[in-house]
């Protein structure tokens, strides 16, 4: 099991992990191995996740889930297979982490009685200084 967050926990057997060969400079290196981590991780069978986290990971995932609800995360920064895999990892964690922290709901508030006098004033005090720039009669 992978601790994600206090309240989450994944079963490793969720994780599915294939590795490819890893496009990009690297010369003989990249054209040999197989160094690139491809993590399929199905959100939508997911037995780990609650209802509401696997719908904001969902949102969160974007271009990176497929049709069947598949998130996929492709690493190949690294030169090594092994850091390749644990960068593929801790992104799929941090998605997950933020998937898990339910948003703020944003409470509508309305300006305060002084601060619309304030408003008022200042556009009085901009008027008064525009009024006083506008070219009037000539003075006797």
């Amino acid at each position: 099991m992978i601790r994600v967050a206090p309240h989450i926990n994944i079963d490793e057997r969720e994780i599915e992990e294939t590795f490819v060969r890893a496009s990009g400079p690297g010369g003989q290196n990249v054209n040999k191995l197989s160094t690139a981590a491809q993590l399929r991780f199905d959100v939508r069978g997911s037995r780990s996740l609650p209802a509401e986290v696997r719908d904001r990971l969902e949102r969160l995932a974007g271009s990176r889930l497929t049709r069947d609800g598949v998130l996929v995360i492709i690493a190949q920064r690294h030169r090594t297979q092994a850091r390749n895999r644990q960068d593929a990892l801790d992104r799929l964690l941090e998605l997950i982490r933020r998937a898990a922290v339910a948003p703020r709901l944003r409470r509508p508030t309305r300006p305060t009685k002084a601060s619309r006098e304030r408003r008022v004033q200042s556009k009085k005090h901009r008027a008064g200084l525009k009024r006083l720039r506008r070219a009037g009669p000539p003075f006797d």
